[in-house]
């Protein structure tokens, strides 16, 4: 419970009616989870109107609500604060309520179209084998120290993010490390957080179905860098045509990576085969654990960032010829007889350019490479093309399939994606609306010593289809095709 005028510090206060100092038992932005007690902050978002919802608060219990616009017949007996601006000052009110746990933690985050989960959970490994208690906020999971929690988004609400930093801090947590998505930036979800580190990977085609255009885009992954403080460091990948955009107007101390140009963190790849690279890193040689030229980007990333954070470089070097790939990202399964697939999440154009770039990479010129791929329904459409057009590029056989359709029809996502497949390509591309059977059929199409590359969902254990979520496993099912159960 706190006093409602703790939580407005720093806000512009436009009108209040009622006594501000009322104590609230909890804070919410959606009314469904309203209790008797709680604050309501109307928030104006991309969907939905939380004013539409204020009676409902009131009538679930709120003794508070803070909201741009006043309603006509708002009840005496309620305390009301009007401010400009909700959506950016719900995270700082979040903030406030929960103590501002971000101010006891070392806050990095990690933005950019492809190579956010591996940077942050590599991060959290990273320190974690340095023996701090660290925390994970990922497409893949939340940690809270050793604590695993379900990830529902890229990065939670504003409120989620400051009750998992809350549990951080209580928990003896040092360290949080957590991926920054475009959507959270444009929504202000970050509102409230003291960041100690930005890190961008790369800005590639995705998400325009919400931002509707590139620069859009690219103005949301910026304004996260505009908003460092100087006490803070952006660290930007110098190889991304966009990385050095980000730096423009930052306050905070700027840093590159990079494996093509003169860097703060720079190396080479001497040696790409299967089970992992060699690597040179300021003259020293190290042996890693993963494959494609992307992932040594990413490793630079976490390089970089854990010597900015004053770990010496010794120690870093050690950890990283430790580390391991993270959970669907180049995950490699191997069949008896010599058949490998690769599962990556991989889902945009680039990041299937890349992968596809690494296998070919390790390949020695006589295997085949088949790749399963499919595009998710509901999202950005105009990336379906390009997704197919990249695949059969560097595929001997492509295989369009079912991702996770949605509300969508499967057949019309895969008409969508066969229109980037040029006519002189089509003979090598199948199109199975089934998933598993699309991975069945790939399996069988390979001959021991071919790559068979599963796109898309990764991590992912379920199939979203007309808004049911049905179990679904690529790696489970690639196994079990595999007879490795």
């Amino acid at each position: 419970m706190r006093p409602l005028n703790d939580l407005l510090v720093g806000l512009e206060l436009l009108e209040t009616r009622g006594d501000v100092s009322v104590p609230v038992h909890g804070i919410q932005f959606d009314s469904r989870n309203v209790e008797k007690g709680d604050l309501f902050v109307a928030v104006k978002g991309s969907h939905v109107d939380g004013h539409q919802f204020i009676a409902k608060a009131i009538e679930m219990g709120a003794v508070a609500v803070v909201c741009e616009d006043i309603p006509e017949d708002f009840p005496s007996g309620v305390v009301l604060v009007q401010i400009n601006g909700t959506q950016a000052a719900f995270g700082k009110m979040a903030a406030s309520y929960f103590g501002n746990p971000s101010a006891n933690l070392k806050v990095v985050g990690v933005t950019g179209t492809n190579g956010k989960t591996t940077i942050a959970s590599l991060l959290y490994k990273t320190f974690t084998l340095l023996g701090y208690k660290v925390g994970l906020i990922s497409t893949i999971k939340y940690y809270v120290g050793d604590d695993e929690f379900h990830a529902t988004h890229t990065t939670p609400d504003a409120l989620q993010i400051q009750e998992l930093m809350a549990k951080m801090v209580g928990s003896g947590c040092e360290y949080c490390f957590m991926e920054v998505s475009s959507h959270a930036i444009d929504q202000d979800r970050i509102s409230g957080i003291v960041f100690d580190g930005g890190i961008f990977t790369n800005l590639t085609h995705d998400h325009l179905d919400y931002h509707k255009t590139f620069a859009e885009y690219l103005k949301a992954k910026k304004k996260f860098f505009d908003q460092l403080p100087e006490t803070a460091f952006a660290l930007t990948n110098a190889d991304d045509k966009n990385g050095m955009v980000m730096l423009q107007n930052t306050r905070a101390t700027k840093q590159t990576y990079s494996l093509r140009s003169l860097a703060n963190f720079h190396c080479k790849v001497l040696e790409k085969h299967f089970d992992g690279m060699l690597l040179s890193i300021d003259g020293q040689e190290v042996w890693t654990h993963f494959t494609g030229v992307f992932n040594a980007s990413n490793l630079m990333a976490v390089l970089g960032a854990t010597q900015l954070l004053g770990v010496e470089q010794d120690d870093i070097l050690r950890i990283l010829s430790e580390l391991r790939p993270v959970s669907g990202r180049f995950e490699i399964i191997r069949s008896p007889e010599g058949k490998y697939a690769v599962v990556d999440y991989a889902h945009t154009p680039d990041a299937i350019q890349n992968v596809l770039s690494g296998i070919t990479e390790i390949r020695t010129g006589n295997e085949q490479v088949i790749t399963v791929v499919g595009a998710g329904g509901d999202r950005d459409k105009t990336k379906r093309p390009e997704m197919a057009r990249e695949a059969a590029k560097q595929s001997d056989k492509v295989i369009l399939t079912s991702d996770n359709p949605r509300s969508e029809e499967p057949e019309q996502i895969l008409a969508d994606m066969e229109v980037g497949i040029e006519v002189h390509q089509k003979q090598k591309v199948l199109s199975i609306v089934n998933r598993r059977e699309a991975i069945k059929t790939a399996c069988m199409l390979a001959k021991p010593g071919d790559i068979i590359l599963v796109a898309g969902k990764g991590h992912e254990d379920y199939q979203e289809i007309k808004g049911v979520k049905y179990h679904f496993d690529d790696k489970e099912v690639i196994n079990e095709i595999f007879g490795n159960n």
